[in-house]
């Protein structure tokens, strides 16, 4: 099976070709496998170099004049480095554009803390107007972009070498219904998915897939709770835990409810090891989660 990055790659590239009004703009990452395109578009494929804030400024001059700009780089430096153009040069003047990153939370260990963003969604949760995909396999990814390059809004694509075994239909928008059960909800993100379903095996609890997080669908969480005196609700997300531990907050305001957010834990780790250890060293493995889990949810 390709890889999110590799299926980016490959879409894009004939996006490019379909869609004159379509721009990418790398920062190296990637350059590689867009050398044919530049080659057929040199006026609509451009590398900056290693110069991230330039990134962000050159795709935002590009919305200015009409362009959908696709902006692509590891998200350490799509999203941390160059945060004061993502909330000026593209939030504050108004103009659309897609962010595409590798890397995720811990994709590529061996390349240490710098790249490395497991606060990258909820960096982009200060801001205001923006739509987060989180796909969890190549042909996710394919449909969530294609979806993303004919709007007008910002959107961010989290790409990630870790991927469910098997893709899903994606709108955009709602969560999917993977499982149904009585004893809560639990909302799987992306990657998340096969090692939710694998830890909640037995357990009767809801299970919902989310690839879409921002904005967080409300709705579809309340119709999961259903009419229950009190609902437990667990979010595993493959970054930052707790960071959609608010919204889920929010959409259950008026019934009483807990929630416990799994994911990437704060503290830096220094050993870095494989993505895989890097997984269960975060609770995020089978085992631990079903442990997490079932030790919150009441019944």
């Amino acid at each position: 099976m390709d890889t999110m990055r590799d299926r980016f790659i490959a879409t894009t590239s004939q996006l490019l070709d379909e869609d004159p009004r379509l721009a990418l703009v790398l920062a190296e990452i990637s350059w590689d496998g867009f050398t044919p395109a530049a080659r057929t578009h040199p006026d609509r494929v451009i590398n900056v170099g290693i110069r991230e804030q330039l990134l962000i400024g050159a795709g935002a001059g590009m919305a200015l004049t009409g362009m959908r700009p696709i902006m692509h780089t590891f998200a350490s430096f799509l999203v941390e480095r160059p945060f004061e153009q993502v909330k000026l040069d593209l939030g504050h003047q108004g103009v659309g554009g897609v962010l595409v990153s590798a890397g995720a939370s811990y994709d590529w260990p061996a390349g240490g803390f710098t790249h490395m963003s497991p606060g990258d969604v909820a960096l982009l949760n200060t801001l205001d107007g923006w739509t987060v995909h989180v796909p969890g396999h190549p042909d996710e990814a394919e449909a969530l972009l294609r979806l993303a390059a004919t709007g007008d809004d910002l959107v961010y694509v989290r790409l990630s070498l870790q991927s469910n075994r098997v893709g899903r239909p994606v709108d955009g928008g709602k969560f999917a219904t993977v499982r149904e059960g009585r004893g809560g909800v639990v909302i799987a993100v992306g990657p998340m998915l096969d090692n939710v379903l694998a830890a909640t095996e037995g357990l009767d609890v809801t299970v919902l897939y989310a690839t879409t997080v921002r904005p967080f669908d409300a709705a579809g969480l309340r119709r999961a709770v259903g009419a229950t005196e009190a609902a437990d609700v667990v979010v595993v997300e493959p970054y930052l835990a707790g960071t959609s531990t608010a919204a889920a907050n929010d959409a259950l305001a008026e019934l009483p409810h807990r929630v416990l957010g799994l994911g990437v834990g704060r503290a830096e780790l220094r050993r870095y090891g494989r993505m895989d250890e890097h997984l269960v060293a975060h609770g995020l493995d089978p085992r631990r989660l079903r442990e997490r889990i079932s030790g919150f949810v009441r019944r």
